[in-house]
């Protein structure tokens, strides 16, 4: 292996195809995973949101996670979402995916009754201290509706396993600002999701960008990424200006439903959304499709250039 951080750069998220009944299909999973590793993402963020953690197995989740290192084999690094409302659950989760081949864990603080910060505090604790994998804290108060106070990423930061955040893009649009003051508190590798504020996370120093379109079309956001992190603003801007009409389906229609649509699309994967969710109707489906033909061009395009 000759990857050194699992939180850094591209990590790419994948959908999960499975069927109505939440059975995951794991050649189509493999066929997903084995684009990213030939195309050169830092990571692979399996069991994500776009992932369907919340609405998989146990069983199926460990499914999953075994597939997909048998399909990695070690070639990029592996993050597993071990997130799940109980502790012991979460527990249960992280251990699966540590002996299945995971090389790293995303952990959620998934909750019904929300909980106070000490009980997101024990609930880390309590999962990083099941394996020996670093921990990625996935700070999504969109889905969980739970916030990380700054001293809470502190005090998760100081134990030994937790090595990474995954934040939302922050409301005031302040990312210079927000990663001083994250860095003055934490140690963590700090990266983002919310795909429409990447180039401007990347561009402000962020360390990783936790991308959901890297799962789909890993090339031309290895792209953006890349520019960004090297200080090529004119790249970056113009890679995120042809993204912009798909953000702008994503924040209209949710990305996780935008991105099984196009799997079908584009003949990677028969994949169901998860009910109570439902797919995109005509009208919806053909704007989704207008903005991505040219996208899906030059992902080609990329794709024939990185041949020669």
């Amino acid at each position: 292996m000759s990857w050194a951080s699992p939180f850094h750069g591209l990590s790419a998220f994948p959908a999960t195809p499975a069927n109505i009944d939440g059975r995951v299909d794991t050649e189509a999973l493999g066929r997903l995973l084995e684009r990213l590793c030939e195309a050169g993402v830092a990571s692979i963020g399996l069991l994500g949101s776009t992932g369907i953690y919340a609405y998989l197995t146990r069983e199926e989740r460990l499914r999953a996670v075994k597939a997909a290192a048998e399909c990695v084999a070690g070639r990029i690094p592996l993050i597993v979402g071990a997130g799940a409302l109980r502790t012991d659950h979460a527990v249960g989760l992280a251990r699966d995916a540590e002996a299945a081949g995971a090389d790293a864990l995303l952990l959620a603080p998934v909750s019904y009754t929300p909980l106070t910060q000490e009980e997101a505090y024990e609930h880390f604790l309590a999962v990083a201290k099941a394996t020996k994998l670093p921990v990625c804290i996935y700070n999504n108060p969109g889905t969980t509706h739970f916030t990380f106070s700054r001293e809470l990423l502190q005090r998760l930061s100081d134990i030994e396993t937790i090595k990474a955040v995954k934040m939302p893009l922050p409301v005031d649009g302040d990312l210079p600002r927000e990663l001083a003051a994250l860095r003055e508190k934490t140690d963590l590798a700090i990266g983002y999701s919310g795909d429409w504020g990447a180039a401007d996370a990347l561009l402000s120093g962020a360390d990783a960008w936790y991308s959901v379109i890297g799962g789909l079309l890993p090339r031309t956001a290895l792209g953006l990424t890349r520019a960004a992190m090297a200080g090529d603003v004119d790249e970056a801007r113009r890679l995120d200006k042809l993204f912009e009409p798909l953000w702008q389906t994503f924040k209209a229609f949710g990305s996780i439903r935008v991105v099984y649509m196009l799997l079908e699309h584009l003949s990677l994967a028969r994949a169901e959304l998860p009910r109570p969710l439902l797919p995109l109707k005509s009208a919806d489906r053909q704007r989704v499709l207008d903005v991505v033909e040219p996208l899906i061009a030059l992902e080609g395009g990329q794709k024939a250039q990185s041949l020669l």
